[in-house]
Order: structure tokens, then C-alpha cells, then sequence
């Protein structure tokens, strides 16, 4: 997905922006054209294909079963144990941080388009960007309602077109403060909703216990009873609804997706895709743009990132994973509020650790098929949807709610597989992956060359010393 003249996590970078390009780089100015092989920066590709490979590590759960299997392992299966330790692992390493490193490179894809097209002289930026996004968010809508309803395409798509354009030209200190205080703007939401969700049940239990003393209710005790019973009702409605619709035909599940689609897309997006995709977003464009992301500082540095991050990270997460399992992963927690503040500073230790492979060169039989998935993200993102409908829904294996939540890393690794191995094949006949050369045929709307061989490359940039 991606190239020099778009800023999507699941696509394709330049590696002509002004920080990857040493100076004195002279790039040929040009009309508008997707980005070459040769103009690739591989460390981010290969940062984009970990967190491919890591964010079904987090899906896996919502592709298999009700949704809240995403965050309660129990739900299905009784063994406990196993369910509970697998669970942890990786909501404690992992849950949160794949996503948000996808929404970092998309925001430093911002500044790779644009530095890239001012460059080569591209006078149509602004409505190159306007229409990559514009496709982005007909791909996130096509991929929700036929395909998976956890897309966050949309959210991405949206997020570019209303937001990030202006902001490319903002200062690195300023970038990472918007940054962060649109994280912050994400947990104070958090939190409203956890206490809200907390201070309602709390009346009723109240109110509950007031009636089993055999006293008499006030209009108030008896209104948050009610209003806490429907809570429940609806909760136990809409499991029985999802496993119904997903166990059953396809139409069955357009109808449902069709039910939940318009609030995801318009609540859940400020609610939850607002400050969580755009707080990462902005924070992404100003890694970028100080060489974070593209491995130009010192060891020293990551070293501190990853060491500072991992060590704030993973001991807020593990508070939270062990509430959560105390309060029997109920939606009225109060550990949500901790969520953002481990998820954002794990994602940015996280990338550190990846960059630093990178840089050091080693692990290379790894990085070059992860950099292949990265250079493919798009197409194995959608891929990896596919697979999954069909092997949980009833329409296909149907094994929908029936595998244990431990048994569903065999599925992870096994999809893993399919992705390390089938990118770098489909590479070496073609210039980018199916979904990647129908993104850029339509933002550019001219079809692009696919096979490498037809493919015109251009001249190497040249550099001076």
C-alpha cells in the first residue's frame, strides 16, 4: 500500500523524503509517479511488515470467536490456564503496540509523500494525497461490510483526509507534543467511559442490595436497576446475535455487519480511532522526521528507548492484565485508563528493537521477508482477513467460537508462514502486490506497470559526497 505520494502504513515508502536522502542527493524533477524499488527506505518496510505479522497476533481473537474474545480469553474452552498465559503474553508484549506502530509509519508516510513530490517537482500533491485517502476510505468500507468488521482502514483513510495534510510541514518538537497530547486526550476518554461504566453498575449493585434487605426502592434505585439490567440484556443479546449471524450464511453476515457498521464508523471513530490512530499518527511524522524511524541516530538512542520503554511499558501493561483477570475482564474496569500510556510507550520501544536489527544487519534471512510483507502490507492485510473469514465463519470451516483461545496461535503462526513465504515469491515477478497496483492505478487513475520486467525504473538518485 504505499509509495512516495501517500501516507498509509500498509503501503509502500519513498526513500527519497529529506531525511533518508544524505546531502547533496540530486533527484530529477518529474510528473507524479508511484514510488521505484530503488527509492525504498527497507528499514521501514521492514518495521511495517513486523507490525503486519504482530497485529494479527491481536486480531486473532475477534476473527474467531464473539468480540469479546479480544479481551477475554475464557469465553471459550475450559482450560484455564493455558487460555490465561497465553492471553497475557500477549496482551502484556504485544496488545496495543502493532497497531500503533502501523499508525506511526503511516503518519511518517505524510512526509515521504510530500518531501518526495516537492522534489520531483509534482505540482498536484494536495490532490494526489486527497485521493489516495479517499480510495483508502472506499477500501476500509468494502472491507468491513464483505470482509471483517475490525478494519481500521477506514479510520486511517479518514483520519489523513481530515487532519494530517496540514501538518506536514510542523516542527519535530511540536509534532511529538500534539502527539502526545492527543493520547492523553484518548485516555482522559478512557477513563470517562471505564468510571461511567463503573459508577453505573455500582448504583445498581447498590440499589440491589438495598431490595434484598427488604426495604423499599426509591424511583432513582429503581431506575439504575433497570438501566443496569438492559445494559446486561443487550450484552447477552448481542452474543447470542454475533454467533448466530457468524455461524451462518454469508448474507446472514452482511446483515449483521450492516446493523454495526454505521455506529463503528461514526461513534467508535471519536470515541476510540480518533485519539488512538492520530495521537501515533503525529508522533510518527515527528520520529520521522529527527531519523527515528529510518535508523540515523546512535545505538545509544534506541538502546535508551528500548530499555526506558520496555521498562515503563510492560509493568503498566502487566498491572493492567492482572486487574483485568481480577475483575473477571469485565467492561466496568477501572484499568482501562492505563491502556494509551503502556500501549504508546511499548510501540515506541517496540520499533527501536526492530530498527536496531536493521541497523546492525543482522537477522537478515528474517528482515528481507519481513520487508517483503511490509512492501505487500496491503495485500496480506486483506489476505489475512480472507483467510480468516474463511476458515472461522460458518460460510467457511466454521470453527467460529469453537477453538480455545491458546489453540489460536497454531492459526497465527501458520498465517505467518503464509506471508513470510508467498511476499518475497510474488516480488520477484512483480513491481508491488495486487491490492498495491490497484491503489496506485486509481490514485493516479492511469494503470501502473506490474511485472518487474516491463517495469520502468528510474535513473538511481544521484549522490554526492
Amino acid at each position: 500500500m504505499s509509495e512516495a505520494t501517500v501516507p498509509v502504513p500498509f503501503g509502500l515508502e519513498s526513500s527519497s523524503g529529506a531525511l533518508p536522502l544524505p546531502v547533496g542527493s540530486a533527484v530529477t524533477a518529474s510528473h507524479a509517479r508511484p514510488v521505484s524499488r530503488r527509492e525504498r527506505i527497507p528499514t521501514i518496510d521492514v518495521v511495517r511488515g513486523a507490525a503486519l505479522l504482530g497485529i494479527l497476533l491481536m486480531n486473532i481473537g475477534a476473527f474467531s470467536g464473539p468480540f469479546e474474545m479480544y479481551v477475554n480469553p475464557l469465553i471459550v474452552g475450559d482450560h484455564r490456564t493455558a487460555n490465561l498465559v497465553a492471553w497475557s503474553l500477549r496482551w502484556v508484549l504485544f496488545e496495543g503496540k502493532m497497531r500503533a506502530a502501523f499508525s506511526m509509519l503511516f503518519g511518517a508516510g505524510v512526509i515521504l509523500l510530500t518531501v518526495r513530490a516537492e522534489r520531483n517537482g509534482t505540482k498536484d500533491i494536495a490532490d494526489i494525497f486527497l485521493r489516495r485517502n479517499m480510495w483508502l476510505v472506499l477500501f476500509g468500507l468494502l472491507h468491513f461490510y464483505f470482509i471483517w468488521s475490525g478494519d481500521i482502514l477506514f479510520f486511517y483513510g479518514l483520519t489523513a483526509l481530515v487532519f494530517l495534510y496540514p501538518c506536514r510541514k510542523v516542527r519535530v518538537r511540536n509534532l511529538l507534543i500534539a502527539g502526545a497530547a492527543v493520547l492523553l486526550i484518548g485516555a482522559g476518554s478512557d477513563t470517562y467511559y471505564a468510571w461511567d461504566a463503573i459508577h453505573t453498575r455500582n448504583q445498581a449493585k447498590a440499589a440491589l442490595a438495598v431490595q434484598q434487605a427488604g426495604q423499599k426502592l426509591t424511583t432513582a434505585q429503581q431506575d439504575a436497576i433497570k438501566k443496569w439490567n438492559d445494559v446486561l440484556d443487550q450484552r447477552k443479546k448481542n452474543h447470542v446475535d454475533d454467533l448466530k449471524a457468524m455461524r451462518g450464511s454469508y448474507l446472514a453476515q452482511l446483515k449483521w455487519r450492516a446493523q454495526w457498521g454505521p455506529r463503528y464508523q461514526a461513534k467508535d471513530y471519536y470515541t476510540f480511532g480518533f485519539a488512538d490512530v492520530l495521537g501515533m499518527m503525529l508522533l510518527g511524522m515527528g520520529l520521522y522526521k529527527m531519523g527515528f524511524l529510518t535508523g540515523r541516530l546512535p545505538y545509544r538512542a534506541y538502546g535508551w528507548t528500548i530499555a526506558a520503554g520496555f521498562l515503563l511499558s510492560v509493568p503498566v501493561n502487566a498491572f493492567q492484565a492482572w486487574g483485568l483477570v481480577r475483575d473477571n475482564f469485565q467492561d466496568e474496569s477501572a484499568w482501562w485508563p492505563l491502556y494509551q500510556f503502556g500501549r504508546a510507550t511499548g510501540a515506541i520501544a517496540s520499533v527501536a528493537l526492530v530498527v536496531v536489527v536493521c541497523k546492525a544487519g543482522v537477522m537478515r534471512w528474517l528482515t528481507r521477508r519481513l520487508a517483503a510483507v511490509g512492501q505487500t502490507a496491503l495485500s496480506n492485510y486483506l489476505l489475512t482477513s480472507t483467510a480468516c473469514s474463511l476458515l472461522f465463519n460458518g460460510f467457511g470451516a466454521g470453527l467460529y467460537g469453537k477453538l480455545e483461545y491458546y489453540q489460536l496461535f497454531a492459526v497465527v503462526v501458520c498465517m505467518w508462514t503464509v506471508n513470510l513465504v508467498v511476499s518475497p515469491i510474488w516480488l520477484r515477478h512483480f513491481q508491488f502486490g495486487p491490492m498495491e497496483w490497484v491503489w496506485r492505478s486509481l490514485t493516479y487513475w492511469e494503470r501502473q506497470p506490474m511485472r518487474l520486467r516491463t517495469a520502468e525504473e528510474p535513473e538511481p538518485v544521484a549522490v554526492t559526497a
